[in-house]
């Protein structure tokens, strides 16, 4: 999807966030996504059964054990793990399947369609955010400093 107003509607509308796949390492790109949403008001709802908690929310093992509504299921994880993730999506009520850069399944999205939700595919939640709603300057980024080198200041 393409789409700018309907990228804008979708993350305007829909709060609660399911990420599958999502680490607990600060130095991966699904959690840093997903902190970046959680700190622009969305609800970040972990999926990954390798841990209890993640950025200070329960972490379910899978899709189908959150006891709450879902919109958007953020999907980190191979274009080849995407289908059962997309049924358990339409099992849930999402609106969304959200898969990230580089995630591209299109019989899932059909599965998806046909069933009523919005599929995006090959985006970044984070960046469309940033892109639409003016967050690029987010941690460095558009700091509109050119250089290699690490400013002295930055505690990492």
């Amino acid at each position: 999807m393409d789409d700018i107003q309907t990228l804008r509607r979708i993350l305007k509308e829909n709060h609660t966030v399911a990420v599958v796949g999502l680490s607990a390492d600060w130095f991966r790109p699904s959690y840093f996504a997903a902190k970046y949403l959680q700190q622009h008001g969305y609800r970040i709802v972990p999926v990954n059964p390798r841990y209890r908690e993640v950025l200070g929310e329960p972490c379910y093992a899978s899709l189908r054990e959150i006891p709450f509504k879902v919109d958007i299921v953020d999907c980190f994880r191979n274009s080849a793990d995407i289908p059962p993730i997309a049924d358990d999506a339409i099992a849930i009520g999402a609106k969304v399947l959200w898969m990230q850069i580089g995630v591209v399944n299109e019989a899932a999205a059909r599965r998806a369609r046909a069933a009523g939700l919005e599929v995006v595919m090959d985006r970044c939640v984070k960046i469309e955010h940033a892109r639409l709603f003016g967050g690029l300057n987010w941690a460095g980024v558009n700091t509109r400093v050119i250089s290699a080198k690490r400013p002295q200041w930055l505690a990492y």
